[in-house]
């Protein structure tokens, strides 16, 4: 129920209790006057007068009731006030009990203290009975047994009725109750979503900035065992140039040189690719891989070969990002470290995670052995590792010398609108 169908009905309620009183002290008043030849005297017609007329001046001190009211004196007052004037209309003439029914409509409102609305329901029975008994006072035998059944009936019905009422109260209070708890509960989970999101954030920004210092260190990496090197065999080089005084050597040094800066320049491009992986702008996961993979045979003349298996599907951006660069990292270190002849990549989807194997035939390695030696697992692979744990994967390996070198990162299928 709605607040505005709540107020709807307490106005409703309120033009009851108002009007209700008036309307019916209106029909005892017709009945009466239609039935005139109850009435003893032309006395009995004035005091019935005078009563009515007290009763609408009575209802017009109370005043008109706007919403729910409390029990206080000056209810008790108006209640007992009005009983009277009910009980000596209805001496006069029984047809006035329509009117001391009202006693039944504002007990609970008016009279101060639970047993004294009882005593007030009780006093209305009791006038309201003698009514329905043929009017006080009784003028046979018959109506005295009449008039306790009419007051047992009333008085048993009104306990039916109060019971309902005070179970429909007890209702009304366990849903304001429950209510309240629903409420304090939704604020409970407002606030534990408002710190979940917070905490989502944090980490969020955690996460970044292990990227930042991850990239840094791989950067770091690069530069030191590419541009760094090739660097110091460019300045070897042209040492030996200028110590020289055959032109023939001198040449054959300069050319050294300059494959050297060349291939020092294909590292610092290749180095900044990683860093923003541009494959992917406009291409899927796999289309990049497979560029890359030929661009990396290309470059360095070993036969590489990529392969997807499964039902492709566009994966979350950091995901695919992550995938590219553990290619690309493990491309670098099989021109590097390999020497192989001949290099497999594949992409494998599985319903619910990815799988991206690199597999070549070179001389291999014991990573227990490098480990062991470097304090690392060597050849970036901690920085491999470290890219697919911190997208909640894994990266395994597996070599062995002269029996080639295999690399496969597991992660979950995460997709591009998610």
């Amino acid at each position: 129920m709605t607040a505005v169908d709540q107020d709807q009905i307490e106005h409703r309620q309120d033009q009851v209790h108002t009007w209700g009183v008036y309307g019916l002290l209106a029909v005892s008043c017709l009945l009466t006057v239609v039935a005139g030849g109850l009435v003893g005297s032309r006395a009995e017609w004035y005091a019935a007068g005078a009563l009515v007329l007290a009763a609408v001046l009575l209802q017009l001190w109370h005043g008109p009731r706007r919403g729910p009211r409390t029990a206080s004196w000056r209810g008790t007052v108006y209640y007992a006030l009005r009983w009277a004037i009910s009980f000596a209309l209805t001496w006069i003439n029984p047809f006035f009990g329509f009117f001391a029914a009202t006693g039944y409509f504002d007990s609970d409102e008016t009279i101060v203290g639970p047993w004294r609305q009882r005593f007030g329901l009780f006093a209305t029975a009791l006038v309201v009975a003698g009514t329905q008994a043929g009017g006080l006072p009784f003028h046979s035998v018959v109506q005295w047994p009449l008039f306790g059944v009419m007051l047992l009936t009333n008085t048993a019905m009104l306990g039916l009725a109060g019971h309902v009422a005070q179970q429909q109260e007890q209702r009304s209070r366990d849903r304001a109750v429950t209510i309240a708890e629903l409420e304090r509960t939704n604020t409970a989970l407002q606030q534990a979503l408002d710190e979940n999101a917070a905490l989502h954030a944090q980490l969020l920004l955690q996460a970044r900035e292990a990227g930042v210092a991850d990239e840094r260190r791989r950067l770091a990496a690069e530069i030191h065992d590419t541009i760094a090197q090739g660097l110091t065999g460019i300045i070897a080089q042209l040492q030996v140039v200028t110590n020289t005084p055959d032109r023939t050597l001198a040449r054959e040094h300069i050319d050294r040189a300059m494959k050297l800066a060349r291939h020092s320049l294909g590292e610092a491009r290749r180095s900044v690719q990683n860093l923003a992986p541009v494959a992917l702008e406009n291409d899927g996961l796999p289309e990049a891989l497979k560029k890359t993979v030929v661009e990396w045979s290309e470059r360095t003349g070993v036969r590489a070969e990529f392969t997807v298996t499964g039902a492709s599907e566009q994966l979350h951006a950091e995901l695919a990002a992550t995938l590219l660069r553990i290619a690309q990292e493990a491309l670098s270190n099989a021109s590097r470290h390999a020497r192989a002849t001949r290099v497999g990549v594949t992409l494998t989807y599985l319903g619910d995670e990815v799988i991206l194997d690199i597999r070549d035939d070179g001389q291999g390695f014991d990573p227990l052995a490098v480990r062991e030696r470097t304090g690392t697992g060597g050849f970036g692979l901690d920085g491999m590792r470290a890219r697919a744990e911190r997208i909640a994967g894994s990266l395994t390996l597996e070599s062995e010398r002269g029996h080639g070198t295999a690399v496969s990162a597991r992660v979950p299928l995460v997709p591009h609108d998610s």
